[in-house]
């Protein structure tokens, strides 16, 4: 049950591959705002760094018919639990997705599945992108690792703030299968990315000359092309002067680190990006405007935390499932464990902040696409559900005892995997503050 997208000139048909086929037909719609996400550390800055520049407040969003996204929705689960699933180990022990589930992957649109229909995208909304966000994080997070960058953070940097020319060169080869990066941490600008160091100067032929590294870039090894974030100027804030390039991989002056080797999360690749005296033409200034570079990275961020949310919110459920699996058929004493009234409790537990945590990241998303909230929804979302994940992996590793600290068991890697949800895309520590300070602001609460 497959779903596969063919683009045509007025409409996408989509059919599911099997003993049956339904054909779908999906009206284009116009998505313009910023969701996603990416592996990259970059997050919020403190208050006071602020310029500016793109709005954070998201456009409407029309997305897919219901039933037509319910379709999609459907066979994207059921391709996880079925294809993908049954291959963690070996996605594990390779450190690699399996070409024929990338293949799958781009064939079903998911490498460009927020992009807009004009560029060839699935044009889902933020409401949806949050659904199906779930669904990916019921699997390892390698799998939603491969299009992350390209429908999150690095993809809605053109969507957002491109050129038409980079808009119409680029997004539909991302929706194509291309990989985009999003290169903005560096090593001493992570929670506090307006401190970057990366320098951008003008060249004699009117381009600029690039030269500084980052780090922890999400898809680097992989990347076709990277939305590099460079400093231009100076101003009264730490912000300003800060612009985006658009980098093609193989650009002289360009050179991606080793693989990084991570505790968790394999199959996700990141790595160190070096830029040496690098030359790109005015024309690789992502929206032809310098100093508007961190509005549109802030943006791109705010809607990233509401899928990390809810890939967090999927790696929950799983928990939970693996959980209540083992409980009902291991044994000690002659009775199943579950019948132990500690084990109940952190099931309960676990059920509890799971029910919590899918309500509220959904909630933020419809006041994040209606633009009621674009900051305090986002946060609160990734603090409370990315906690929850690794309150919910410490909790499945207890009640699996022995067997929970062992290679091999799908509990071990998801804890391994969760430990990291409350650091990229924003800390756990620079959520509070996000929500804390604009709490403080009049008319917030």
């Amino acid at each position: 049950m497959l779903l596969r997208i063919d683009r045509r000139p007025k409409v996408h048909d989509a059919r599911f591959l099997g003993s049956s086929s339904i054909s779908i037909k999906i009206p284009r719609s116009a998505l313009v705002v910023a969701t996603g996400m990416s592996g990259a550390l970059a997050t919020d800055a403190p208050a006071g760094a602020r310029q500016a520049g793109p709005s954070l407040i998201p456009t409407a969003e029309d997305g897919m018919d219901t039933a037509r996204f319910e379709a999609l929705i459907d066979s994207v689960r059921h391709f996880i639990r079925q294809d993908v699933v049954s291959r963690e180990a070996e996605i594990e022990d390779k450190d690699a997705v399996p070409a024929d589930i990338r293949d799958k992957a781009v064939g079903m649109g998911l490498f460009g599945y927020t992009l807009p229909e004009a560029y060839g995208g699935l044009g889902l909304n933020s409401i949806e992108d949050v659904r199906l966000a779930i669904e990916f994080g019921y699997t390892t997070m390698a799998f939603r690792s491969m299009f992350a960058t390209n429908v999150g953070l690095a993809g809605k940097v053109l969507v957002n703030a491109g050129t038409e020319d980079q808009k119409r060169n680029w997004l539909p080869r991302l929706a194509k299968g291309a990989v985009a990066s999003f290169a903005l941490s560096e090593p001493e600008a992570g929670s506090d990315p307006s401190g970057m160091k990366t320098r951008a100067v003008r060249g004699d032929d009117g381009g600029f000359v690039i030269s500084g590294a980052k780090r922890f870039i999400t898809n680097a090894p992989v990347a076709d092309v990277f939305m590099v974030f460079a400093r231009t100027g100076t101003g009264a804030k730490p912000a300003d002067g800060i612009s985006c390039f658009l980098v093609e991989a193989g650009t002289p002056g360009l050179s991606v680190g080793p693989k990084d080797v991570k505790t968790g999360q394999a199959g996700s690749l990141s790595s160190a990006v070096f830029f040496d005296e690098m030359k790109v033409p005015h024309s690789a200034l992502v929206g032809g405007v310098e100093g508007v570079g961190f509005a549109t990275a802030m943006r791109s961020l705010a809607g990233g935390r509401l899928n990390v949310a809810a890939l967090s919110v999927g790696m929950t459920q799983r928990l939970l499932e693996e959980s209540v699996a083992y409980a009902k058929n291991n044994k000690q004493g002659g009775h199943p464990i579950g019948e132990f009234q500690l084990v109940q409790a952190m099931l309960a537990e676990t059920r509890t902040e799971l029910d919590a945590g899918r309500e509220l990241v959904l909630a933020a998303a419809r006041r994040y696409q209606a633009g009621t909230d674009t900051k305090i929804g986002p946060s609160t979302a990734k603090l409370f559900c990315t906690e929850t994940a690794v309150r919910a992996a410490d909790r499945a590793v207890q009640i699996h005892g022995g067997l929970g600290y062992m290679r091999g068991t799908p509990v071990e890697r998801l804890s391994r995997d969760a430990r990291v949800l409350p650091i990229y895309e924003g800390t756990s520590e620079i959520q509070k503050l996000i929500i804390g300070r604009a709490l403080l602001r009049a008319g917030e609460h």
